[in-house]
């Protein structure tokens, strides 16, 4: 593009330096250049064309509440919003509940039980009782325990009658000995006595 500078030199009009920087300064202040003007232009069609996508994008949504009334549309905003919560109500309690089954799981692995049906009607009763998980343990769940097992001890593994069992077992006459049964020196018979107390050794004494 030819600048005011070859302009005037082509017509031959001559001016002094300082007029020519005062001529220089009033048309860069006073006037645009063609290719000023087009990227002036081009951003100004960008911004309309964005002002009119919003335009049409707020059109489209507005005829959606097209015959809605004021009160119908805040009610159905409600409902969704109560809707919302409620989802977020349910997805918390499950979360709650996978929670507090790991820590139960947990908890009563030291226990033994008489089967696994009894382990699982434990844990349902316990899963009901309302019991609460604090960072991480069960509040109140040794006293529930003790509980449980002082109305239904079957539901335990009798650890001092089991081992009694496994005691006798091991000094029961194997299968197709005589009835008297296998004979135990005295000082056997006072070791299973004092390993176990409550053991009836009269049994085995001739």
């Amino acid at each position: 593009m030819v600048n005011i500078e070859e302009i005037l030199k082509t017509n031959n009009v001559t001016v002094t330096d300082e007029q020519k920087a005062a001529i220089v300064k009033a048309v860069k202040e006073n006037y645009k250049t063609i290719s000023e003007f087009d990227k002036k232009v081009e951003k100004l069609e960008t911004e309309r064309d964005g002002y009119k996508e919003q335009f049409e994008t707020a059109t489209e949504t507005l005829k959606g509440f097209d015959g809605i009334k004021p009160e119908e549309l805040q009610a159905e905003v409600a409902k969704y919003k109560k809707a919302a919560e409620e989802k977020e109500k349910e997805f918390k309690q499950e979360l709650e509940k996978r929670d507090f089954s790991d820590a139960l799981e947990k908890a009563i692995g030291d226990y033994k039980f008489s089967s696994e049906y009894a382990k699982k009607s434990v844990m349902e009763e316990i899963k009901g009782a309302g019991l609460k998980l604090v960072d991480g343990k069960i509040i109140g769940l040794n006293d529930m325990m003790e509980a449980i097992k002082g109305k239904d001890a079957s539901a335990f593994v009798d650890e001092k009658q089991q081992k009694l069992e496994q005691s006798r077992a091991k000094f029961t006459k194997p299968a197709g000995q005589s009835k008297d049964g296998t004979k135990i020196s005295m000082s056997e018979l006072m070791k299973m006595k004092n390993e176990n107390p409550d053991m009836d050794i009269s049994q085995y004494m001739e």
